[in-house]
Formats: C-alpha cells, structure tokens, sequence
C-alpha cells in the first residue's frame, strides 16, 4: 500500500479509502468484519463511513458494525484512521425532530456522542459535515467543533458534498477564529465521467491544504464494465448506471471506454481508480467493495501505471469541463 498526508495536516493515510455504506444493508457482520481485516491486512489505514448508514430504520448499524469489529481488539482501532460523518436525520420514520439533523452546535454534540457510543470508540479522528448547512453560521459550527477538540473527542474536521465557496468561507471564518485548524479534507463526487469538481470544488481544496477524496469513483458501476458483464450475462446495470445507459450518446462513450481499455488489456474498474491516484490534490478515492474479491481488485488499481498514451485517450473520452471561469466565461 502507498501512503499519502491527508491535505495540510501531518496524518498519513493510505491511498485509498475504505468505505462501509454497503456494512449492513447489502453485506452482512461477518463478511464485513472479514473485509476491514483484510484491508488492514492490505494497508488500507483510512475507514469512512457515516451516522446514516445503515439507512431507514436501521441508521446507524454500519457505525456499530465497525464497533463491534473494533471490539475484537488486536490494535484494530489503533491502526485505522476514522472518518465518520454528521448532517442526516436520524429519525427512523423519516422526519427528525427539531435539532437532531443538520450542523447545530446542539446537533453536532450530540451526533458526536451517539456515534462513538456505536463506534466503541472514545475519539473520532476526521468528523466530517456530510452536506452544508445553510441555516447555521460557520461561527456556530466552528464553536462547537472547539469544544469537542479540546474534549479530545474528534481530532480534525472535513466536509463533503461541499461547493469551492463553501470551503473557502469555511475556513476563511476558522482563520479569523483564531486556534482553529479548519477543514482538512472535502469528499466530493469525482471520477472520468463526472469531472465538474475539477471547475470550483478541487482548486478550493487545493489551495486551502484540503485531501481530497472522491466517492463513487465508478459512478454507480458505470466505470466497472458495465456493457461487458451485461453482454456476458452478468449482473445488470442499475441506478445511475442504469439511467445514463439509456441515452444512446452516454451508451456509446462507455463502449469508447470499453473498447480503450480492452485495447491495453486492462479491467475497467482498476483503470478507474488509478485516474483518480493521478489527479492533483486526489488523497485517495473511496472504494466500497461488497465482497473480498471486488477489494482485492481495488487494491490492483494501487500498483497499476497509467502511460501517456493511456491517459491521453481517456481524456479524449471524458474530457471534463475544464478549469474555473474559463469553463463558463468564453
């Protein structure tokens, strides 16, 4: 495994992620206990996860997953650097109370304290804010997040979802605090096919010190072969793979893809992931593998050198939106 800092900040992380949505809904304890061995086993230090998953009423039951792994002992929490995340309602029923979603001082306190209850833990390492909140000033934000420093129950502070101005005004307003580190970290949607974080999102990161970690960094299996394992019988597209296979342009510009990289005599999926290693500023994408096989793939991707040539080709595929305001002035 290779190692990265995780943006300005002296905390070294693997370069790539591990990411527990599916822990429970779509893999069961076991298996998923049998994952994060083997990732630690492979290198991967940095976890990811969220107060959410587990969705619907069973919201919060990846973070107790990972909990009851921790609680097996051998070092486990010691070795891994945990990231969870706050903003979602947690009401079972769909509908939260007044105060228990969102970036309040009241809500942040206690999302913190009900997610190392299910973590087994007594810190988390990047607490991150899982959308903006446009109702809360940062000032509010920022207090509360002091607090818990210095109670040593979180330790640095990332956003997600979060647009350039956001992360700008973010840490502009941690800088005036004073003793503040601000945002370290913004996990943001990115991959070849979805390049617009290239215009606004990643320059912001980039020159605040900020990692950054992209999710879905197949677009929803999109990137993984799609077309191939639907002609050989294999599982279906579905969700946004699905949608963006039923317009005949997107359909065309992933056979290109396809067909590029069976040219090289290379898988998809692993090509995927080491774009991402490329890009400035990327610490590490997030890989959410349902089964020890779909991670040992993911791991390949590590190791797998992308030449000129390569390279080249799949900009001419994905070619992106370009940097900010060119991509939208002229």
């Amino acid at each position: 495994m290779k190692y990265t800092q995780l943006g300005r900040t002296g905390l070294k992380v693997s370069r790539l992620v591990l990411g527990t949505m599916n822990f429970g809904p779509q893999t069961d304890e076991s298996d998923s206990h049998a994952i994060m061995d083997a990732a630690l086993d492979a290198g991967i230090n940095f976890f990811d996860t969220a107060n959410v998953y587990g969705w619907g009423e069973n919201k919060g039951r990846t973070e107790s997953i990972i909990g009851n792994w921790f609680a097996k002992g051998g070092d486990r929490r010691d070795k891994v650097v945990l990231a969870t995340k706050v903003y979602g309602n947690m009401g079972a029923d769909g509908e939260a109370w007044p105060n228990h979603d969102k970036l309040s001082a009241l809500n942040i306190r206690r999302a913190v304290d009900a997610s190392l209850k299910r973590l087994r833990t007594d810190h988390i390492d990047v607490y991150q804010f899982h959308h903006i909140d446009r109702n809360t000033p940062f000032e509010e934000i920022w207090q509360a997040v002091d607090v818990l420093v210095q109670q040593g129950k979180i330790l640095y502070v990332g956003s997600s979802n979060f647009p350039g101005y956001k992360i700008a005004q973010a840490n502009e307003i941690a800088a005036r605090r004073g003793g503040n580190v601000g945002l370290v970290s913004e996990q943001c949607l990115y991959n070849l096919a979805e390049r617009r974080a290239e215009m606004e999102v990643i320059p912001a990161a980039r020159d605040y010190g900020l990692g950054v970690i992209p999710w879905s960094p197949l677009h929803g299996g999109l990137l993984g072969g799609v077309i191939k394992k639907e002609v050989q019988g294999g599982r279906r597209a579905s969700g946004r793979a699905a949608t963006t296979l039923a317009d005949p342009v997107a359909r065309a510009q992933i056979q290109s893809y396809e067909d590029l990289l069976d040219k090289h005599g290379l898988q998809p999926g692993e090509v995927a992931l080491a774009w991402l290693l490329t890009r400035p500023g990327v610490t590490g994408p997030i890989v959410g593998p349902r089964t020890a096989e779909q991670l040992a793939s993911a791991l390949r991707a590590v190791e797998l050198e992308l030449s000129a040539e390569l390279l080249a080709g799949l900009d001419e595929i994905f070619p992106g939106t370009g940097p900010s305001p060119e991509a939208f002035a002229w």
